[in-house]
């Protein structure tokens, strides 16, 4: 039996829930994975797992095995890239998760441009609304939109955006500008709902912040499908500065209310404490904090020089 084969397939297993999540991960037959946790279990004397109805749960004498056998990989994997050169050079496979709409318009051109200039490195982009958790989907970087919880993550403020109420053009030269946000209930909304409804705005800092009830004309589950109604002037719609500063600067979008906006939300990007940093995440980090600052500032820049010219919704 081999030892290291059947500890990583054994945490394969933990992390997956099942032995057929270790099966698809490790691409191996489940046979070959019952077999490793059972002969490793006749090994040690002792039962590891148990299977539930749901899931398969460490017992006892497993939990503290299992916890020892993820450091032992865990340091095998940092030899073997050692070895290989990764902490010499920028070469490997480096995982990247993004929300999806902020990674598909500015994080993914950037790291194609990454990819040009480091060719022994491969970057897989995994774009999801969703909070990723790193350590469990061994995850290299994530960009993170939001105010983040104490963890042991390191994270660098790379920007922030805001929330940003607008119409088209059209739709305000056929319905008055609302003045406050109280007047949106006499306007046609665009929601941002799926299965359950989300029909609250926030609107203010501190004090003065107060969530206003809106009446969607239209509500889609995806932020693409919230723009295109909002610049076919079906309605007041609230997205992401991110989200509206090309139809805001090609004029397409108006922001109105802005003076009632809530705080700024910070942008992020996060990564584990490792003792020694692969070559291939320090060549990725400093490549991308300086063009994702660029970014976000260029996005401000496009609702400054509205706010400046007066026109202010």
């Amino acid at each position: 039996m081999d030892r290291f084969e059947a500890m990583r397939t054994l945490v394969a297993a933990i992390d997956g829930g099942s032995l057929s999540a270790a099966s698809r991960a490790l691409g191996i037959p489940l046979a070959t994975v019952s077999r490793r946790v059972s002969d490793l279990e006749a090994r040690l004397g002792t039962r590891l797992v148990v299977r539930t109805s749901r899931r398969l749960i460490p017992t006892e004498e497993g939990a503290p095995f299992i916890a020892t056998a993820r450091r032992i990989l865990e340091d095998l994997g940092e030899a073997e890239r050692a070895a290989s050169g990764e902490y010499r050079a920028p070469r490997g496979e480096l995982l990247v998760t993004a929300p999806i709409m902020f990674g598909k318009l500015h994080v993914a051109p950037i790291v194609h441009d990454f990819l040009a200039i480091y060719p022994d490195v491969t970057v897989r982009l995994v774009l999801s609304d969703a909070v990723v958790d790193l350590v469990e989907n061994h995850v290299d970087v994530a960009v993170r939109i939001g105010n983040l919880p104490d963890s042991s993550l390191i994270a660098r403020r790379v920007g922030q955006v805001r929330w940003v109420v607008c119409a088209s053009p059209d739709y305000l030269a056929r319905h008055a500008a609302p003045e406050k946000p109280s007047d949106l209930s006499g306007h046609a909304c665009i929601a941002f709902e799926g299965l359950q409804t989300y029909r609250q705005w926030p609107f203010g800092i501190g004090g003065n912040a107060a969530s206003i009830a809106i009446r969607p004309r239209f509500s889609i589950n995806t932020a693409d499908g919230v723009i295109d109604g909002a610049i076919k002037g079906l309605g007041v719609a609230r997205i992401m500065s991110y989200q509206a500063s090309v139809g805001v600067s090609e004029g397409r979008l108006v922001p109105i209310l802005e003076s009632d906006s809530p705080a700024p939300i910070p942008v992020h990007l996060v990564h584990s404490a490792q003792a020694l940093q692969p070559l291939k995440l320090r060549a990725f980090m400093d490549f991308m904090i300086p063009r994702i600052e660029r970014v976000l500032t260029r996005i401000d820049q496009v609702f400054d020089r509205r706010r400046a010219e007066g026109r202010v919704g």
